[in-house]
């Protein structure tokens, strides 16, 4: 398995994760979320592993720009899966699934630390 991580190119937090990836030399498969979605599949397992209250960026921009009914309107795991596939720019980033199989959300140099194979 291949480590992915999945963003948007211009978010200063993806380029700052992609940095850290290459300063390290870790091989990595970019997913664009604007260019090409996000994958249902993928996110039932990041769901599934991290839940909606993390992948939601309910900080951002783009949460605070979304009409109110939409902000109510997540509720569940189903709800919270429509809006972000609807409004991709609402996922936590960068969502990282490790080669390992391992999952994280957000870029902490701590965690993805301990993500990395070990030599």
């Amino acid at each position: 398995m291949t480590t992915t991580l999945y963003g948007i190119p211009n978010c200063d937090t993806v380029k700052r994760a992609r940095a850290w990836l290459d300063e390290r030399g870790v091989p990595y498969a970019f997913h664009d979320f604007k260019r090409q979605g996000v994958p249902p599949d993928a996110l039932a397992r990041w769901l599934k592993a991290a839940g909606r209250d993390r992948l939601v960026n309910r900080k951002g921009t783009a949460w605070r720009k979304l009409a109110d009914a939409q902000r109510d309107g997540v509720v569940d795991d189903a709800s919270a899966a429509r809006l972000l596939t609807e409004q991709p720019s609402v996922v936590k980033r960068p969502v990282v699934e490790w080669a390992d199989g391992r999952l994280t959300v957000g870029f902490d140099e701590a965690a993805w630390a301990a993500a990395l194979p070990r030599a």
